[in-house]
């Protein structure tokens, strides 16, 4: 049976010299907290602290990173369980051994750099993934699944997360995050973040009914466009006094165009009766865009933009499993003139944070370091989704640190859901940042306590610092 192999040096810098000085750095950092200010761990398991159900329920169905992978290798999302909850254990199992049996189908990839990190780490497995192997190690997992020490408050405190933020609707009563912030026990700070995105848009399917619970939730009358923006900045409020620290946001473009108060009030009348155009309910989100701006000049959450994700991109597995389930593509998207109109009014202000990401590489030299190495309020957020991944990590790295310096840049995100992987795309970072410091004292470009004083900020202190925690 082949050995899962898990290098002490892995990601570190070829060359030995350079590398020697990356080891320095990393075992520096290696065990420092991990500040997770954006994510999509759901709350609720942290509150029940229930022993997670079985290997496929933790480490598959949950992770349209694993099963997007899989599909593309002719694996049924239906035999995964995707959209599903906790299967039977025949079930289960016949999921895992699609993975095992499947397990070439990630090489090359961070999702086997994560996975061989969390089955070693966490689990103290030993051997590689197969299909000969497959039942043995469902069961080895599987029994200390069972264990008090593998369940997510446990979990939580031996990943040494200190902060985690989770991704929340809107018009969503947060209990869970009030019960977290009660219970003196649970040793993680874990914050809700405001996410309006269905809120914005007048052309998604379902957009009235969902203002009509938004207003609910504000109490307050949204049948005009003033007593809408008052929804929102109630709500926004009321995410701010429950540990809220960032409002997030993800449309197709980056565009952030204001209307005349009288267009917004009229196209908000229009949509609500469903007669809003497509280029209405479009000019409407990039206008309430700009006005999440204003509210977080007002407010003081930071405010996350993400777009270019062609989401749900084949309609019949939405139809058939819903979101998220690995059929988002990316598209082309700009952001210097896009941005414009909010950085002309904004982008000065003290209280304005706006960290940007994207799934296009050329941004982060073309657009990102740029913006950031002029606007104290922008900060180049670190590779996210598709780009999470070494190579992008790099090419990040040196453009946004050359163009605009280490002080602008977000500090990790690893934007999961996918609990137990946490702490491996963290470590993933630390080993990637720890090798380009190293390069930069190999040239003579830094002193060693330079590298690592700079290794430290953005492993802790950026990512408090820009996400105001």
């Amino acid at each position: 049976m082949a050995t899962l192999t898990v290098h002490p040096d892995r990601l570190l810098p070829a060359d030995p010299e350079t590398r020697t000085v990356a080891r320095r750095l990393y075992a520096a950092v290696r065990d420092l907290p991990i500040v997770s200010p954006h994510g999509h761990v759901d709350p609720r398991i942290l509150v029940d602290d229930e022993a997670f159900a079985d290997p496929a329920s933790l480490f598959i169905q949950p992770d349209h990173y694993v099963t997007r992978l899989l599909h593309a290798g002719g694996v049924a999302l239906d035999r995964l369980g995707v959209g599903e909850g906790p299967l039977p254990e025949d079930r289960a199992r016949e999921a895992w051994r699609l993975l095992c049996e499947n397990w070439h189908l990630l090489r090359g990839t961070p999702v086997r750099y994560w996975f061989d990190s969390e089955l070693s780490d966490i689990f103290g497995v030993r051997e590689r993934p197969s299909a000969d192997n497959a039942d043995a190690l469902y069961d080895q997992i599987a029994e200390q699944l069972a264990e008090p020490g593998h369940r997510p408050r446990a979990l939580l405190r031996r990943f040494g997360i200190e902060v985690m933020a989770t991704t929340d609707d809107p018009a969503g009563d947060l209990d869970a995050h009030a019960r977290l912030a009660g219970d003196p026990a649970i040793g993680t700070r874990v914050v809700p973040t405001f996410r309006p995105d269905r809120y914005l848009e007048p052309a998604a399917p379902g957009w009235a009914d969902a203002v009509k619970r938004l207003g609910e939730a504000a109490g307050t009358e949204v049948d005009d466009y003033a007593g809408y923006v008052a929804a929102l900045e109630e709500r926004r409020r009321y995410f701010v006094e429950h540990g809220a620290v960032s409002a997030d946001h993800g449309h197709p473009d980056a565009i952030a165009a204001p209307l005349e108060q009288a267009d917004a009030r009229r196209i908000y009348r229009s949509a609500l009766g469903g007669g809003a155009s497509e280029g209405e309910a479009t000019a409407f989100r990039r206008h309430m865009v700009l006005e999440m701006a204003r509210m977080s000049c007002d407010d003081g959450l930071v405010m996350t933009l993400h777009p270019g994700i062609r989401r749900n991109h084949h309609p019949a597995t939405f139809a058939r499993y819903g979101p998220d389930t690995g059929h988002d593509i990316p598209i082309s998207t700009e952001f210097t003139e896009a941005l414009r109109p909010l950085l002309e009014r904004y982008g000065t202000h003290p209280n304005l944070h706006l960290v940007l990401f994207t799934v296009d590489p050329d941004t982060f030299a073309r657009e990102f370091a740029p913006l950031a190495g002029f606007y104290p309020s922008v900060y180049a957020g670190a590779p996210w989704w598709f780009l999470d991944n070494p190579a992008s990590i790099q090419r990040y790295q040196q453009a946004v640190s050359e163009i605009a310096g280490f002080s602008r840049m977000s500090g990790f995100i690893d934007d999961t859901r996918a609990f137990c992987s946490i702490p491996a795309r963290h470590d993933m970072s630390r080993r990637l940042d720890a090798g380009h410091l190293a390069e930069l004292v190999a040239r003579h470009r830094l002193d060693e306590d330079e590298a690592l004083d700079t290794l430290t900020t953005l492993v802790v202190d950026q990512p408090r610092k820009v996400f105001k925690l």
